[in-house]
Parts: C-alpha cells; structure tokens; sequence
C-alpha cells in the first residue's frame, strides 16, 4: 500500500514556540478560539521521546493547551530510546520516538499503560529530512554520496582532502585537516534512520546494520540532537547529521545527496516525495502505521535521509482518565491546524490528507469513554 504523495504547504500561521523544553505552559497563545466548542477535557500527563519533535511538540502542545486551558502536556525530549522504555514501563501515556516499535518488540511487551491485549497506535505525524551537517573552514557547499558519506562516518575516509571528497566537488578548496565525525551518543531514532540510509545505500562501506545506538567507538559522541549540533558547530573539520530544522535554526552548512544523477538539497518538499515512494510495513496492527522507507530510491526530487517520527499510545488505558487527554491531543496532532503550526514551527513536512485520514482512523481505536 502505497502513502499518497503530501500536499505542499501554503500560506501557514506562525505559531510561537514554547520557552521551555518541557512545553508545559499554557499561556502561550495558540490562534483565535473564540468561536471554538468549550472544552471538557482537564487534567495532566506527561509524555517524552523524540528530541527531533522537540519544537513540532511545543507548537502542537501550544495549541492544543490554548484550545483546552484546563489541560497540560509535558513532554521531555530525552531521544527516542527513552521515551519508548517510558512509554513502556508505563512512565509516558504516550511517547514521541523517530522509528517505530518492531513487530518483535510489541510482540515480546509488556505495556504497562495498556490494557493487556489491547495493542499499541503508532501514528508518523512528524516527517522531515535529517541533514548532513559540516563545519569545515572555507567549505561552504558539499556534495556527496552515498559511498563516500558513508566512508566519513565509517572512519575509512579521514582527511578533507581526501580524492573521494574531492571527486564529488571539483570547485572546492579542501583543506588538509582531519575529519571529525560526531554521532549521537543516546540511544536515537535519528541514528537509526541515518544508519538504515547508510546500509541501504552504501552496504558495501557502511557494513552495520541499522541501530538506534552508534556502532562505533571512533568519532566523537554528544547528547539528544542539540548536542550533536553544539559539537559540530563548535568545531573545524567536523561532519554530523540532524534533524533539518536544528540545522537551519544554527546556520549550519549542510550537504547535498546524490540521487541518481543528481546531487538534491533537504527540503521538506524532498522529504515528503521519499515518503510517497515507500508503503506501510506488513504483518502489523491496525493502528500501527510504521512506514517502510526506501533509501534507493532514484525518482526525481526525492531526499532519501528522511526521518518519520511517531507519536506512539495505547489503544486502552489501565488508567482510564487519561485516555480522553491523548486522543484529543493526537487528533489535534493530526489535524490540518496542528500540521500547519508544527511546519511554520519546525520546518517539517506537513503529512497528506490520504495520510491524515488513515492516522486519524487509528487514533479512533482508543478507548475514551
């Protein structure tokens, strides 16, 4: 089954952004509501995870809060392997995290939020590229591909000179300096798409399989998304990767992908296009929308480092109260509004209507009665 190509975005509200990390203040304004239905819902909860979703979060919670001022969302952007052991444990009602849960993972459960046998809704709200990012003194531009990214991360290309690099950009001045490659040092989503991207398109060089945790000891490690960008920015002849939205918000310079013959830039539209061209994984649940992304792909336009980050809930609470706050989150989550204010935000990619129809399907499976 193949996911309809997204909507480009038009003209969007610009939403402010929450202060602070953990999006709990409800004073934020979120748009006009006057006219909006009085809200019933009331109460707390806490959810965490993907620290890409950072600001896509603050703007949805933003929102969401103004329209429901009796409700707070915290959330804490502790990396998707966090937030997918809380949510688990049954710390988190919902989690935020930049891969799915796998078949096996769910299989082996528990769940302690959920109701036992009630299964699990894994919705992918949030899409965008993940950058490339450098820091090399008089190198403002970067092409590369697959092979030689790879060879950068690898630790088998070392110097910036290196006739790889070079090959690839003909009208740069490379210099002689080692390479620093920097790598999250938390378990992460981030990684484990950037380390699918590289397995799939660079086996031969990139010989790890995909994983949420850096597989190798060289290079250097930082904490969450902000850290890996700190590390590059603050140093010369450094190479990480991101989520695009930090990139742009730090200046960064950032690398341009080859795709068969040609070398594309991140964009959201980029991002979207690769996720047009991959289907929903098999032998999953109902709700379960995990999508398979294809790295390989050589249709026009597309960028293939893509992170499609999910909110993750239980169809069934054991604890019934906070059922009623999800699902009204996550719907607005989904909706139009909710995708629009994470895009003017964030930067992201705001998910199709034939996308949001079959998100919003799954967040009908949870029990709020």
């Amino acid at each position: 089954m193949k996911i309809s190509r997204i909507a480009q975005v038009g003209a969007v509200a610009a939403v402010a952004a929450l202060a602070l990390a953990g999006c709990a203040s409800n004073e934020t304004p979120g748009g006009d509501t006057t006219d909006a239905p009085e809200s019933t819902l009331s109460g707390e909860i806490a959810g965490g995870g993907s620290s890409a979703q950072e600001v896509a979060v603050q703007a949805w919670t933003s929102g969401f809060q103004t329209a429901n001022p009796d409700v707070t969302i915290n959330y804490d952007p502790s990396g998707s392997g966090a937030g997918r052991e809380s949510f688990q444990a049954g710390a988190f009602p919902f989690a935020g995290s930049d891969r799915a849960f796998k078949v096996e993972e769910i299989e082996a459960g528990p769940f302690d939020a959920c109701v036992d046998g009630s299964g699990i809704i894994e919705l992918p709200t949030y899409i965008s590229p993940i950058a490339i990012i450098f820091n090399v003194e008089g190198v403002d531009a970067l092409n590369l591909d697959a092979a030689t990214a790879a060879g950068l991360f690898a630790g088998t290309i070392t110097n910036w000179n290196d006739p790889a690099i070079a090959a690839l950009n003909p009208d740069a001045t490379l210099p002689d300096l080692a390479v620093t490659p920097v790598h999250r040092a938390d378990d992460s989503g981030t990684t484990e798409n950037f380390t699918d991207y590289l397995f799939q398109a660079a086996g031969d060089v990139w010989t790890n399989e995909p994983d949420g945790v850096w597989p190798l000891s060289s290079g250097e490690a930082a904490q969450g998304t902000s850290g890996v960008v700190s590390a590059v920015a603050g140093g010369n002849g450094t190479i990480g990767y991101a989520d695009a939205s930090r990139a742009a918000e730090e200046g960064l310079s950032t690398a341009a992908i080859q795709v068969g013959d040609e070398f594309v830039e991140y964009s959201p539209e980029a991002a979207a296009a690769i996720v047009d061209e991959s289907p929903f994984e098999q032998g999953r649940g109902e709700g379960d929308l995990a999508i398979e992304l294809d790295r390989t792909s050589d249709a026009a336009g597309v960028y293939p480092i893509v992170l499609v980050s999910y909110m993750i809930a239980c169809q069934e609470y054991a604890d019934a109260a906070v059922a009623p706050i999800v699902k009204g989150y996550l719907q607005y989550v989904a909706s139009a509004e909710g995708q629009d204010a994470a895009a003017a935000a964030a930067g992201n990619a705001p998910i199709s209507d034939t996308l949001r129809e079959q998100v919003n399907a799954a967040i009908d499976l949870i029990v709020a009665e």
